[in-house]
């Protein structure tokens, strides 16, 4: 693989460099295996190398594997091209892209560009265990349609709730970066257990006055703007955090249109991961995503949560409207 200064920095220098086959296995080799490919069964570096399959033979296992095996791409029948040049779109298209956009760029099903993508954002998931310090603001939403518009077919599955909305929470550490999650609701206890998960005590957090906030100065240094007065006292304010929930709805609104609770968590994580990575390049994003598609898996069953009789009916938990 070239040097890093080397590598593409736009779409079309993407779609240029990774046409080759070799160069996109090479590619992918060294962002995987820089000390020389390794066998993911028996983690041995003994190995010989079929160049007309473009596949790899171990001498330990005596088992054959390819730069997909135990990745994100596992038994993906789609090219590396085209997952390259779709890494690259999702990690810094602003307001995210459309699984039917990625089927017409790529030439796939919308299926599999769902699918793929789903994937994609498996691999953008953050994973840290840092806790937020410093200035912390705190600050919830809700995604999604109001019960009374939404068809009958999908408003009789909605239940007791009233409202069918989805309830997120989010945090910003200023100048930092922003954790965001579903939560089952916007009580106290679901609210203020996520701060403590979250941020390091002792920390300033700054929230609006919504009731559920309440006691939290007995672990932070609780600032409080309300809304109905003003936005903004001197420091006091929550204009980062909500900020990015204007950024998280543009895509969700705009582009996705409409999507499932049951995926939620996903379209969190892919909006997350562009806003805590807005101040690097696009080939940086990029290069952040493969590398971090190694060691995680997600299969189409885990993904739609389909069961046996789902199987042989045919349906799914639902995907992003065109």
């Amino acid at each position: 693989m070239k040097r890093t200064n080397d590598l593409p920095q736009t779409l079309i220098e993407v779609i240029r460099y990774f046409s080759d086959p070799d160069v996109a296995l090479n590619f992918m080799a060294m962002l995987r295996w820089p000390d020389g490919p390794e066998c993911p069964r028996c983690e041995s570096k003994e190995y010989s190398f079929l160049r007309t399959r473009r596949v790899w033979k171990c001498k330990g296992c005596k088992k054959q594997y390819t730069v997909k095996q135990g990745s994100i791409m596992e038994d993906s029948p789609i090219g590396l091209d085209k997952w390259l040049c779709a890494i690259w779109l999702i990690a810094n298209c602003k307001n995210g892209i459309s699984s039917y956009e990625v089927a017409r760029d790529l030439g796939i099903t919308q299926k599999s560009g769902w699918f793929l993508l789903s994937r994609i954002r498996l691999a953008m998931q953050t994973g840290t265990f840092r806790k937020l310090t410093g200035e912390v603001e705190a600050d919830e939403t809700f995604i999604g349609g109001k019960a009374r518009n939404m068809h009958f077919s999908k408003r009789k599955h909605l239940g007791s709730r009233d409202t069918g909305k989805i309830a997120v929470m989010g945090l910003l550490e200023r100048h930092g970066e922003v954790t965001a999650m579903v939560v089952p609701n916007t009580k106290r206890r679901s609210l203020q257990g996520e701060v403590l998960k979250h941020v390091e005590s002792g920390s300033r957090v700054y929230t609006d006055a919504l009731r559920s906030y309440r006691d939290l100065d007995k672990e932070y240094i609780h600032s409080v703007i309300n809304h109905a007065e003003r936005y903004v006292d001197g420091l006091v304010h929550t204009n980062g955090i909500e900020n990015f929930w204007s950024l998280l709805k543009r895509s969700i609104k705009g582009t996705y249109v409409s999507v499932e609770p049951f995926h939620l968590f996903r379209y969190l994580d892919e909006q997350t991961f562009r806003f805590n990575q807005r101040k690097v390049t696009d080939r940086d994003r990029f290069l952040q995503v493969a590398a971090a598609m190694a060691g995680r898996r997600l299969t189409y069953r885990e993904l739609t949560g389909k069961t046996e009789s789902d199987v042989e009916s045919g349906t799914t938990r639902g995907e992003e409207s065109v």
